[in-house]
C-alpha cells in the first residue's frame, strides 16, 4: 500500500495543480503542519509558515480573478507557464528519496497530468466565457474549488478510490479536449470575422442533384440498319 499512497500523493498533488495551484500548496502545507499527513522530506517546506502565506494570499487574489468572466481567462493563459511547471515539481517531490530515473518519471507525469487538468479548466471557462450572464462562471470556479480540495482529501486518506477516479478522469479528458479544441477554433474564427482578422466561413456548397435515371425500353424494335 505504500505505493499506491506515494502514486496517489504524487499525481494527486499534480492534476490538482493544473486547477488551482494555490489551494493545492496550501492544503498540503496545512495538513503537513498539522500531523494529518506526513509529507515527503521534498515537500515539507510546504508547511513552512512563508510558503503557507504566500499561498494563501495568492489563493485569495485568484479567488476573485478567477469569477469575473474574461479576467479569468487571462489567468489561466498566464498560469500556463506556472501550474504546468509546479505539478512536474510537486508530482517529483512527492515520491521521496528515490532514483534520479523515477523522480524524473514522476516530473514528466506530473507535468502532463497537470497539462491536460489545465487545458481543460481553461478550455471549458473560454466556452462558460461566451455566455453573458456570471452565474456559470461563479459556480465553475467554486467547483473547481471543491474538486480540489475533495480530490486531494480522497487521495491522502483513500487512495485507492483516487487513483480509480483519476483514471476515469483522463478518460474523460482524452474525449473531451478534441471536442473542446474543435469548439474553440470555430469560436476564434467567429470573433476573428466579426473583428475583419479572418475571412468568415464559408457556407457549404449545396451537392449537385443526382444524374437523371435513364431506363432503357426493352421492347424497342432494334435497329433495322
Amino acid at each position: 500500500m505504500e505505493a499506491v499512497n506515494i502514486i496517489a500523493l504524487s499525481m494527486g498533488a499534480a492534476w490538482a495543480s493544473g486547477i488551482n495551484l494555490y489551494a493545492t500548496v496550501f492544503m498540503l502545507g496545512y495538513m503537513g503542519l498539522t500531523g494529518n499527513i506526513a509529507l515527503p522530506e521534498e515537500l515539507q517546506i510546504l508547511s513552512d509558515p512563508l510558503v503557507m502565506t504566500a499561498a494563501g494570499f495568492m489563493y485569495c487574489v485568484e479567488f476573485f480573478a478567477d469569477k469575473i468572466p474574461g479576467v479569468d481567462s487571462g489567468w489561466d493563459s498566464l498560469h500556463t507557464f506556472i501550474r504546468i511547471p509546479a505539478g512536474a515539481m510537486l508530482a517529483a517531490g512527492a515520491v521521496g528519496d528515490v532514483t534520479p530515473a523515477v523522480e524524473l518519471s514522476a516530473a514528466l507525469l506530473g507535468g502532463s497530468l497537470a497539462a491536460g487538468s489545465h487545458a481543460t479548466k481553461a478550455g471549458s471557462r473560454l466556452l462558460i466565457n461566451t455566455s453573458p450572464e456570471p452565474v456559470t462562471n461563479w459556480g465553475a470556479s467554486i467547483g473547481e474549488d471543491l474538486l480540489v480540495i475533495g480530490g486531494l482529501w480522497t487521495a491522502l486518506n483513500h487512495p485507492v478510490l483516487f487513483i480509480i477516479g483519476l483514471i476515469a478522469f483522463i478518460a474523460l479528458m482524452i474525449w473531451l479536449l478534441p471536442r473542446l479544441w474543435r469548439l474553440l477554433k470555430a469560436l476564434f474564427r467567429r470573433v476573428g470575422s466579426w473583428l475583419g482578422l479572418c475571412e468568415p466561413p464559408l457556407p457549404p456548397s449545396p451537392s449537385p442533384p443526382p444524374p437523371p435515371v435513364v431506363h432503357k425500353d426493352d421492347t424497342a424494335p432494334p435497329d433495322s440498319r
